[in-house]
């Protein structure tokens, strides 16, 4: 395709790079990931949710997968900071009786102790502390995490300068370490590296900007020369590819 096509195209994908909620459609069919993830995230949460269950989902996003689980809204809680996020919650959320409270994720939590069964977080933020304090005895808290070096190669191939990752603590052994040193037992816990491919470069350009913590400082003009040798790539294999990283953690607490 002609350079200059392309550029603009760049570009384009630059200018409308936002998100609503946690909302990837702008992708669809164009980039894909954790589809060969040797879990699932929402089948685990099932496996613990009985439908009395008080539950609790910390960084919600927009409540998307929230609403999915089709839990009885008046057992159901959620938390989230990110202003636009905030408001979407108390748009969608709110006014199905879910007592959704404007909070930040690591604590201190505005809930009182001993408040859950079930206590779920993809890919937020938590204090291992505060989930203890919150969940009654016997409660559950499961946790999909993005692992510290998500996106690595994405990221050294497209910055001319890749930073260090911008969380180095987010491994498994870790996570469970932390969480055991906070009175919790593990029940489950795996880890795993697969692969994100990006079918035009495009989607990556709006994709970095979104992921703006993994890829700071990212601009189409700042990474021309890496643009165009994705872009290359791209023609030769098809897709351009990395890997995510991400592990599944969950947790019981056994006594007050």
């Amino acid at each position: 395709m002609d350079k200059t096509i392309l550029w603009n195209q760049w570009l384009e994908e630059e200018r409308i790079a936002h998100i609503h909620g946690w909302d990837f459609s702008h992708l669809d069919g164009r980039y894909e990931e954790e589809g060969d993830l040797p879990w699932d995230y929402r089948d685990t949460v099932m496996r613990y949710l009985r439908p009395d269950s008080r539950l609790l989902d910390l960084d919600t996003g927009g409540g998307e997968f929230l609403l999915s689980l089709g839990h009885s809204h008046a057992l159901t809680a959620a938390t989230e900071v990110y202003p636009p996020n905030v408001a979407l919650c108390r748009e969608t959320l709110s006014p199905l009786g879910i007592d959704f409270r404007e909070a930040n994720a690591a604590g201190p939590l505005p809930f009182e102790d001993g408040s859950f069964d079930l206590v779920i977080n993809r890919h937020g933020d938590y204090s291992p502390a505060e989930i203890a304090r919150v969940l009654k005895a016997g409660g559950v808290f499961v946790t999909q995490q993005v692992g510290a070096e998500n996106d690595r190669e994405l990221v050294e191939q497209l910055l001319p300068h890749p930073p260090a990752p911008p969380f180095p603590r987010q491994y498994l052994s870790i996570a469970r370490a932390d969480c055991e040193a906070a009175g919790l037992t593990v029940l489950e816990g795996r880890e795993a590296f697969c692969p994100i491919r990006f079918y035009d470069v495009g989607a990556l350009v709006w994709f970095a900007h979104i992921i703006e913590w993994e890829f700071p400082g990212f601009t189409v003009e700042s990474s021309r020369k890496q643009l165009y040798r994705l872009q290359e790539q791209l023609e030769e294999r098809g897709m351009v590819e990395g890997r995510i990283h991400r592990f599944l953690l969950a947790a019981r607490k056994e006594r007050s």
